[in-house]
């Protein structure tokens, strides 16, 4: 599977930013928040960034996106904290696990965090 491209660059440089991305707009669809309210929440997290010394070059705009997003759920009730926080140790346990050039795979990183909790 290819990153879409505009012309020569890609619109995204990882799949997991497409991912973000698609999760925003479909919450939005949903009606779990405005656009405004996205944008107040998308800026407050570039904000926050920049205030811890982000340079700000744009190659962590989708970084700024997830913090964002994981705001936005936490504060609408649609996931707690501690379960974000549980899922983004799985994923990154996940990535430790799986063998280079191969696709990440969740449930293989949730079943090794179950065995070690």
């Amino acid at each position: 599977m290819s990153l879409p491209c505009d012309g020569e660059a890609p619109v995204f440089r990882e799949p997991w930013e497409a991912q973000a991305f698609a999760l925003v707009v479909v919450l939005h669809q949903r009606g779990l928040f405005t656009w405004a309210q996205w944008a107040q929440a998308l800026s407050a997290s570039i904000a926050r960034a920049g205030e811890a010394g982000d340079p700000d070059t744009g190659d962590r705009y989708y970084h700024h996106w997830l913090e964002a997003l994981e705001r936005l759920v936490v504060e609408r009730g649609l996931a707690p904290a501690l379960a974000l926080g549980a899922l983004r140790q799985a994923w990154r346990t996940a990535s430790e696990i799986t063998p280079h050039g191969q696709p990440v795979a969740l449930g293989r990183a949730l079943r090794a965090l179950d065995r070690s909790a």
